[in-house]
């Protein structure tokens, strides 16, 4: 390996489909897209590794067997196979296969919500904290800045995953296994495990080519959309209403399947305008989640205007996820003025630990069970890593009886 600078520039990706010479799809996949078929070669690679490392494909030319695996920080079913990949490179190091992991994606084509089960982006300097929290046991590589590696091995997702001989011939590519999950115990179909167990017994593999499920890649292209998204967020209105102590004990006891995060503010108060934006923050984040934001404001009901006003400077929305729950709810929106006169009830039925200042925030499980507490100025990363611990980083199986 060669020691390499690496100058941070704006990840170029793409996205795309084709037989046998890379051209533009019909469909959303980009130029330049080659789909790999089961006996072709191993394209050549040279990209940065999370070590600061540049690697290349004939770095690995002794491996009996190499895989390719195309995984990112945060799509949830990337990250519920890691632990699987980490075992399947202990199970198979001492039987000659090396394991690459690629991430593919443009950070700045993935929407603030599609960020909801993970702590970080997938630009390269998160990627290291990433591997590093996760224990990586194998290389983890960066392709966001040309994507050309991606588009040559025609990596569709992440997870996505190739396996080559050891004279670098495609023998199987398609999904790690069947599961979504990170339980182990939901795999039903070790599809890449049993390919490597044919060529390791010289037989043939059973099944060659399987579908990859998972996040698909993010490529440049996708950043028009991410724009779009963006100014829609940020033209969309606010609906604030008045609301009492009984109202909002009705909302703290939360009988609903959501997260709910309470926050009681003014805009009058310093703290409270410093502290908006991470909490908006954190809405968009979780907006395709089970999850919404309630904020409470203690300002004079009469100025109302003032208060939708800042809301709307501040982009205090609704995500679109969860407008369905509010008008079934009988609700406008999340956006509230206390209208009586003494707090004192407001903090006897949100929170009784409150002391009284704002701004103060909590986070209330399905249920009604406090998962967070803060008075004063909340740590935007902290809040988020809180909420992430409650909500999990996977898609979890739903075992309820029909």
């Amino acid at each position: 390996m060669k020691r390499f600078t690496l100058c941070l520039l704006l990840p170029l990706l793409a996205y795309g489909q084709t037989t046998d010479k890379p051209k533009k799809s019909a469909s959303s996949l980009p130029e330049g897209f080659r789909e790999l078929k089961i006996g072709d070669a191993a394209p050549d690679f040279e990209l940065i590794g999370v070590d600061e490392e540049m690697h290349t494909l004939k770095e690995y030319s002794k491996a009996d067997f190499l895989m390719i695996a195309f995984l990112s920080n945060h799509c949830p079913t990337s990250q519920a196979v890691e632990g699987r990949i980490k075992k399947l490179v202990k199970d198979y190091k001492s039987k000659g296969l090396q394991l690459v992991a690629i991430n593919p994606n443009d950070p700045a084509a993935l929407r603030a919500d599609e960020l909801g089960y993970s702590v970080y982006n997938d630009s390269f300097p998160e990627m290291k904290r990433h591997a590093k929290e996760q224990d990586f046991t194998f290389p983890y590589l960066y392709d966001g800045e040309t994507q050309k590696t991606t588009l040559a091995y025609g990596g569709l997702a992440t997870p996505h995953v190739l396996l080559f001989d050891k004279e670098r011939k495609l023998r199987y590519q398609g999904r790690l296994d069947d599961s979504r999950y990170a339980d182990e115990s939901t795999v039903t179909s070790n599809d890449a495990r049993n390919a490597i167990d044919a060529l390791l017994a010289g037989k043939p593999v059973p099944i060659e080519v399987t579908k990859p499920h998972g996040c698909s890649t993010k490529w440049i292209e996708k950043r028009a959309q991410v724009t779009a998204d963006n100014e829609k967020w940020e033209k969309s209105e606010v609906e604030v209403e008045l609301i009492d102590a009984k109202g909002v004990a009705a909302l703290r006891k939360n009988d609903t399947k959501k997260v709910r995060m309470f926050n009681i503010w003014a805009t009058w108060c310093g703290p409270c305008v410093k502290e908006f934006p991470e909490l908006v923050a954190t809405s968009r984040k979780f907006g395709l989640r089970e999850f919404e934001f309630i904020n409470i404001s203690l300002d004079d009901p009469k100025t109302m205007s003032d208060v939708k006003a800042f809301l709307e400077k501040y982009n205090a929305v609704v995500p679109d996820k969860i407008k369905p729950s509010l008008k079934a709810e009988g609700r406008k929106g999340n956006a509230y003025v206390f209208n009586e006169s003494n707090t004192d009830g407001l903090i006897q039925v949100l929170d009784p630990e409150w002391p009284g200042p704002i701004p103060h925030t909590i986070v209330v499980a399905p249920g009604g069970e406090v998962i967070y507490r803060h008075n004063g100025i909340v740590d935007g990363d902290e809040l988020r890593a809180k909420i992430l611990e409650s909500m999990g980083r996977f898609f979890v199986p739903d075992t309820r009886t029909p």
